[in-house]
């Protein structure tokens, strides 16, 4: 396989079914190479196996790469029989994974560049909330977040530029809710 180019995308994907088959759902979180999240891709797709649903997450990933580039992916996945059969280690026997992987073999083709990689499932575990959420939601279910300390108020000196606000001292985590009061 070719070294990565400069600039490519790197997808964390990953698939999931309760009773497998059973309630299932996907999530995959895309990075560009500086790391920066660039997408955050999930869905419930009712009844199905695992694997299905593990392809699925792969062929939301490649689709997201051909429709909004750069078209060079690189995906991480804990599911090694995916990542076997996608590299052409394992045949794909079962006619319903068959189906999605000539799906995302076509897809493979559109791309200039792809590499796909078998990880250890903690760490994929971005991906493996998306899915769970994504189960969660479609199963009627409110997602299962782990306690999340709330630390006292805190208050930041800060100044806009650009229309954003920047702070002076400190930093706050992605994703935190804040308030805004303006000095005079």
């Amino acid at each position: 396989m070719k070294p990565a180019p400069p600039i490519h995308l790197v997808a964390h994907t990953d698939g999931g079914a309760r009773g497998n088959p059973g309630p299932s759902g996907y999530g995959v979180v895309i990075h560009d190479a500086q790391g920066q999240k660039v997408a955050a891709l999930s869905q419930y797709l009712g009844h199905q196996t695992n694997n299905f649903a593990e392809y699925q997450a792969l062929i939301a990933a490649l689709e997201y790469a051909v429709e909004h580039g750069p078209k060079a992916l690189r995906v991480i996945s804990d599911s090694e029989l995916l990542v076997r059969q996608m590299k052409g280690i394992y045949k794909v026997k079962e006619p319903t994974l068959r189906d999605l992987h000539g799906r995302a073999s076509q897809l493979v083709r559109q791309l200039q560049w792809f590499d796909i990689d078998h990880v250890l499932r903690g760490h994929n575990k971005e991906a493996d909330q998306l899915a769970n959420d994504a189960m969660d939601k479609g199963s009627g279910r409110a997602p299962f977040r782990s306690p999340v300390p709330t630390a006292a108020p805190r208050e930041f000196n800060g100044i806009v530029c650009d229309g954003k606000v920047e702070l002076l001292d400190g930093s706050l985590p992605d994703g935190t809710a804040v308030q805004v009061r303006v000095k005079r």
